[in-house]
């Protein structure tokens, strides 16, 4: 993966939507409150990253790294997260509605009070994530693997 440098992130956000930066490596980035509306970040690498309060409504994230990312606040619904890594991130707060997770790692992720209405989980794994207070109505959790997590209630998935 490419590695921009600090300055060469900061022109490639000013540019026109939608962006692509898939590829990138973008791990040292901290674009909090960044516009990334339907940007393409395809195996992109942002892990580490601080995205509070980002704009990733309807962005293809697919395959992408974002272990331990700040995510917190961020505002994703629509946006493709098929096959990424988000283990360890914090989204909580986050809204994901109608967001495609399907096989994405989010173990150990923090989604505590975030939106997942209509998300599509289906064989995420989730081991150990923190979904306390978070909506998850009508989201699909097929073959999803939940071990350990906490659940909306409180409760821990056994």
């Amino acid at each position: 993966m490419a590695h921009p440098t600090e300055a060469e992130i900061r022109a490639l956000l000013k540019r026109p939507a939608p962006l692509d930066l898939s590829g990138l490596d973008l791990s040292q980035a901290n674009p909090a409150g960044a516009d990334l509306d339907r940007a393409y970040l395809i195996g992109a690498n942002l892990s580490g990253a601080d995205l509070r309060g980002a704009r990733l409504r309807g962005a293809d994230l697919s395959l992408m790294l974002l272990s331990d990312a700040n995510l917190h606040r961020a505002h994703m619904s629509t946006a493709t997260l098929t096959s990424a890594t988000l283990t360890g991130a914090d989204l909580s707060c986050a809204t994901l509605n109608e967001t495609l997770l399907i096989g994405a790692d989010l173990s150990g992720a923090n989604f505590e009070e975030a939106f997942l209405v209509l998300a599509n989980l289906r064989g995420a794994n989730l081991r150990g994530a923190n979904l306390y207070h978070a909506n998850l109505s009508k989201a699909n959790l097929q073959d999803a693997d939940l071990k350990a997590a906490t659940m909306p209630d409180g409760s821990i998935h056994t």
